[in-house]
C-alpha cells in the first residue's frame, strides 16, 4: 500500500519536486544550446540545356558478314589464310584441285577454234554462192542453204565462247579468295574435303568488325512520347549526324569511344511492339564482337531549359516516391515531391516540383530533416550544377 506523507511535510515534498524538475529542464535547454548545428552542403538549381537519353539494351552486329562457300565441286588441297586473323578483299583463302577444270577449259578452247574452223568455210562458200546466185550458176535454194550453213557455225562460234567463259570462270572459283576485308574465323573444311558436290559448301565466315554496330529496341510508346513531347515545343530535334550514342558494356563499364545514331527502322515488330534503332561505333582494337549483349545510351533530344539534380540527392519515402531536401532563405529544411524523368549520367532530370534558384541538399542528407536549422556549407565545389551541362 502507499505511503500516505503527514500534512506537515508535504509543502517540503512539493518544493523539492519542483527543484528537480526546474534543473532537468535547464540541463535541457543547456544541451540544446551546446548541440552544433547541422552543415550541409547545397546545389543552387539553375535552368541550361540537357540532353534527353534513353538507355536501351541490345547487341552487336557485324556491319557486314560473308560466308565464303565453295561455287565449284573439287577437293580441298589447301588452306592458305590463318584462322582468326584479318584478311582483305581479294586474298586467297583455300585452293581446291584445279586439273579437272584446266581440262574442261582446254576442251571449251579447242571446242572454240573447231567452231571458228567450220564457220570460216560456212563463211567463205556463202560468199561464193552469193556471186553466182546472182549469175544463176546455182539456185537460190542452194544459196539458201550456205547461208543458213553460214549463219549456224556463227552460231555455233558464240555457243563456244560461252562455254570456254564458263570453263575459265569454274577454273578461277578452284581458287577460292575473299569477297570482303575483314577477321575471318576458322575453317569449316579441312584439306581433303569434298567441297561444292550438289550443295554450295561453307567454308569460313568474314565479318567486317571496325566500324561496328550496335542495334538496340526501343518500345512505341516510349518513341511516340518523345514525337509528342519534340512536337508541343518541349524539346528540341538533334540533328542529323549530331545523335551522339553512348555504349555501355556487360560488366557495366563505359566503351570510351562515343557513337553516333545511323538510323531507326521503319516497321515496328508486331510480337514485341518494339523499333529497332542501329547505332555505330569505332572499334579499332576489336574489343566489340558480335553477339555481345550491350546497352547504348542514345541523345535522342534536347530540352533547351531543364533542371537536374545529383542522384544522391534524392531520397524516398515509405511508398517510394522521390523527395529532396530544400534549405529556404532562413536555412531552414522542408522536403519536396519531385517528379523525376530520365536519368543523365549521375543525376536525374526533375520535371516537376522544383524552380530555378532553389537550393538543394547535396551532402549530409542524413543528419538533418525537415524543419532543422541548417548551415550552408560554401566551401568551393558545393554547386557543381554550374558546371553541369547534362551530357
Amino acid at each position: 500500500m502507499p505511503t500516505t506523507l503527514p500534512p506537515r511535510l508535504r509543502p517540503l515534498a512539493l518544493l523539492a519536486f519542483l527543484g528537480l524538475s526546474l534543473a532537468g529542464c535547464n540541463d535541457s535547454a543547456e544541451q540544446e544550446e551546446q548541440a552544433p548545428t547541422p552543415q550541409v552542403r547545397v546545389e543552387t538549381l539553375q535552368l541550361q540545356p540537357l540532353a534527353i537519353s534513353s538507355e536501351l539494351s541490345g547487341r552487336i552486329l557485324a556491319p557486314r558478314t560473308a560466308e565464303v562457300r565453295a561455287r565449284v565441286a573439287g577437293v580441298v588441297l589447301k588452306r592458305v589464310y590463318r584462322e582468326g586473323s584479318d584478311v582483305r578483299q581479294g586474298d586467297v583463302l583455300f585452293l581446291i584441285d584445279p586439273a579437272p577444270f584446266k581440262a574442261d577449259h582446254d576442251s571449251a578452247r579447242a571446242t572454240l577454234a573447231k567452231a571458228e574452223a567450220t564457220l570460216y568455210q560456212a563463211r567463205l562458200q556463202e560468199q561464193r554462192y552469193r556471186e553466182l546466185v546472182d549469175d544463176k550458176a546455182v539456185s537460190r535454194q542452194e544459196y539458201d542453204n550456205a547461208k543458213a550453213s553460214y549463219l549456224q557455225a556463227d552460231a555455233a562460234v558464240a555457243e563456244a565462247r560461252a562455254a570456254l567463259e564458263r570453263a575459265r570462270l569454274n577454273l578461277g572459283y578452284a581458287t577460292v579468295t575473299a569477297p570482303i576485308s575483314g577477321r575471318i574465323g576458322r575453317a569449316q573444311v579441312t584439306e581433303g574435303a569434298l567441297v561444292g558436290q550438289n550443295e554450295t559448301t561453307p567454308l569460313a565466315t568474314i565479318q567486317q568488325l571496325d566500324p561496328i554496330h550496335a542495334d538496340v529496341t526501343q518500345s512505341t510508346r516510349e518513341l511516340n512520347a518523345l514525337r509528342r513531347a519534340l512536337r508541343a515545343g518541349e524539346l528540341q530535334q538533334v540533328g542529323d549526324g549530331q545523335a551522339r550514342a553512348t555504349l555501355i558494356q556487360d560488366d557495366g563499364s563505359t566503351y570510351p569511344l562515343p557513337g553516333k545514331l545511323l538510323f531507326s527502322d521503319i516497321s515496328v515488330d508486331p510480337s514485341t511492339n518494339q523499333i529497332t534503332l542501329r547505332s555505330e561505333f569505332p572499334n579499332p582494337d576489336l574489343d566489340l564482337l558480335p553477339g555481345s549483349y550491350v546497352r547504348v545510351r542514345l541523345e535522342q533530344a534536347v530540352q533547351p531549359k531543364g533542371l537536374s539534380v545529383p542522384q544522391r540527392a534524392i531520397l524516398r519515402d515509405s511508398a517510394g516516391v522521390p523527395k529532396v531536401l530544400v534549405v529556404d532563405a532562413q536555412a531552414r529544411v522542408s522536403d519536396r515531391q519531385v517528379v523525376l524523368g530520365s536519368a543523365q549520367g549521375d543525376r536525374w532530370i526533375v520535371s516537376e516540383g522544383l524552380a530555378p534558384g532553389e537550393r538543394v541538399v547535396v551532402e549530409g542528407l542524413q543528419h538533418v530533416k525537415a524543419g532543422d536549422q541548417v548551415q550552408v556549407d560554401n566551401a568551393p565545389g558545393a554547386s557543381p550544377i554550374a558546371q553541369h551541362t547534362g551530357q
